[in-house]
């Protein structure tokens, strides 16, 4: 305890919620489970009282995890990394990108524009990694975090994507033996916006923004990252089911073999042979 409390004063948030909250989780296990099994093993013994209440513990759990894999939205359960785009490469020009399959991606313009929906998310993913990241108390900067800044663009009204363009990925239908996706790239054009004319009155409203002649601009290039979403759910279900298994059939073999030595016990004992007097 008295190492509990000292640490407490190196790391502040140690004791609360890190080391109450496990406290709290392994109560709760403990009298959810643990009154369970006091009712069932007075009631048909230890060995007998655990099984059933160790079987029923694992049945619950595949229907909670079945559950968890078929929610549509599994924010506050059990879950993996979330689907995201992710940035590869900033360019100015799409002859020179790494990935082959956005090189010429603005010829195919009038079949791979991104949706608006999908368009908010490559936006986000492109504000994230253009605009130069600072360093703070709480954050610091890691080695890789301002890669693909750009030093002009100090906050996301300074550039302007004019365009965002999609191709690639698929809906791999599993009984036709597909199982995996095919890579998915998104490309986002960028310019720096002109600056807003000096002698414009100010009760006028603002004009759109434009593209600035000769300003930054370029290319981003980025990559769907399809994460793990429903990994760890389907996990738990295959475990809960393989435990749930084989607690039924320890229940199973327990009571055959009690039904054997049962009928063993009610059958009447072979009677000794009798042998001949001898004359």
């Amino acid at each position: 305890m008295s190492l509990t409390l000292a640490s407490e004063l190196l790391h502040k948030g140690l004791w609360y919620p890190t080391i109450l909250g496990v406290l709290v989780v392994v109560a709760a296990i403990g009298l959810f489970c643990g009154s369970i099994y006091l009712l069932l093993g007075t009631n048909l013994g230890a060995r007998l009282g655990f099984l059933v209440a160790f079987t029923g513990l694992m049945g619950f759990m595949v229907i909670l995890t079945l559950l968890w894999c078929t929610t549509a939205s599994p924010i506050n359960t059990l879950r993996g990394r979330i689907p995201k785009w992710e940035v590869k490469q900033v360019v100015t020009d799409l002859d020179t990108a790494k990935i082959a399959a956005v090189r010429d991606i603005q010829k195919q313009q009038y079949h791979v524009k991104a949706t608006n929906p999908e368009a908010a998310n490559v936006k986000a993913a492109v504000d994230a990694v253009l605009v130069p990241k600072e360093d703070t108390p709480t954050e610091p900067l890691g080695p890789h975090d301002n890669d693909f800044a750009i030093p002009e663009f100090s906050d996301v009204t300074k550039y302007l994507i004019s365009d965002t363009y999609e191709i690639g990925g698929s809906s791999p239908q599993f009984w036709k033996g597909q199982f995996t996706h095919d890579p998915e790239y998104a490309v986002a054009k960028f310019c720096e916006v002109a600056a807003a004319p000096e002698d414009r009155p100010s009760v006028l409203p603002p004009l759109p923004a434009e593209c600035a002649p000769g300003g930054k601009a370029g290319f981003v290039v980025l990559s769907r990252n399809l994460g793990s979403l429903r990994v760890p759910p389907f996990v738990a279900f295959a475990m809960a089911s393989i435990l749930f298994v084989l607690g039924l059939l320890m229940l199973h073999w327990r009571e055959r073999d009690e039904m054997e030595q049962k009928a063993q016990a009610e059958r009447p004992a072979p009677s000794p042979a009798r042998v001949p007097a001898k004359v």
